[in-house]
């Protein structure tokens, strides 16, 4: 469903815009094409650049960056952005074959986030493979629904993930909202079959962008919401740590990624989607792995 709405999306903007630049401007096919592309790319590079406002002004206490760092944390932050928004997501299919499930002491399970697919992981999921992991994704319909649903459908993907592994466990790795389902399902179906938890900058305490988000799963995630407050009353049993990023730009306060139950794990310089592509989440990711291992 994200995808297909991803891909409409797109084609209407580069429709409109075409036809803008066509009748306004006077340009040619060829000239109106390129003049929708680049309004395109310009007007995501806008909502970026509002984020990373909006999380500087909400910003919880951090190290400050050196203004050549702070610059490289925002582009890589917009570069992912166009790959997983304008490339990825919309043609997961072409981008993340199947699960490749096999017989595995304890596989891992990712758990995207808000308004995201199992495409999102495409990076993290290759190298996950490459060091030796069985690797299982999800894809939580529909975008806008109840995070309590989402738990459900997770669990019933913990279940199946289980049965074709042969596993009796397996490890959560829930970035963004992710983190969020995986503790509601902990909540709701109990911890029998899950090992441990990793979340990736997820708003534990909830963030103040999700205010302007659509559906309930946004509603779910503001700051003070009533459902945040009941999941926070439930402990999280098995091992968990929080691979927080101080520097978010979509978690505002970025301290909300704390939990009082969870290892903290600290990703300076990263941005909210950026971090699915960083060397070193993978690094801390497998550390955590080795840890419930032993």
């Amino acid at each position: 469903m994200l995808a297909s709405s991803l891909r409409i999306g797109m084609l209407i903007e580069l429709i409109v815009f075409g036809a803008l630049g066509r009748q306004a401007l006077g340009l040619s096919w060829l000239g109106a094409l390129v003049f929708a592309l680049g309004l395109m790319l310009l007007l995501r590079a806008l909502m970026n650049l509002a984020t990373w406002a909006i999380a500087w002004w909400l910003r919880s206490p951090a190290a400050a960056l050196s203004a050549p760092r702070a610059l490289a944390m925002v582009g890589r932050e917009y570069a992912v952005f166009l790959l997983i928004f304008g490339l990825i997501q919309p043609f997961v299919r072409l981008w993340m074959p199947a699960d490749r499930l096999r017989p595995h002491a304890r596989p891992l399970l990712l758990v995207h986030g808000y308004m995201c697919n199992r495409g999102c992981w495409w990076w993290l999921r290759r190298r996950l493979e490459a060091a030796g992991h069985v690797v299982a994704t999800i894809t939580l319909e529909p975008p806008w629904g109840g995070i309590d649903d989402f738990a459900d459908q997770l669990h019933a993907r913990v279940q199946a993930v289980c049965a074709a592994t042969g596993a009796a466990q397996v490890v959560l790795v829930g970035h963004s909202m992710g983190g969020l389902v995986s503790r509601a399902c902990l909540a709701r179906h109990g911890d029998a079959h899950i090992a441990g938890l990793v979340s990736i900058a997820t708003p534990h305490q909830g963030s103040a962008l999700a205010a302007l988000g659509f559906g309930l799963d946004a509603a779910q995630m503001r700051r003070g919401a009533d459902w945040l407050a009941r999941l926070g009353q439930q402990r999280v049993r098995p091992p968990f740590a929080s691979i927080r990023t101080p520097h978010d730009n979509f978690v505002m306060p970025q301290d909300g990624q704390r939990h009082p139950d969870a290892l903290d794990l600290p990703l300076p310089g990263a941005g909210h989607m950026a971090a699915l592509f960083d060397a070193r989440t993978l690094d801390l990711l497998c550390r955590q792995i080795e840890r419930l291992a032993s």
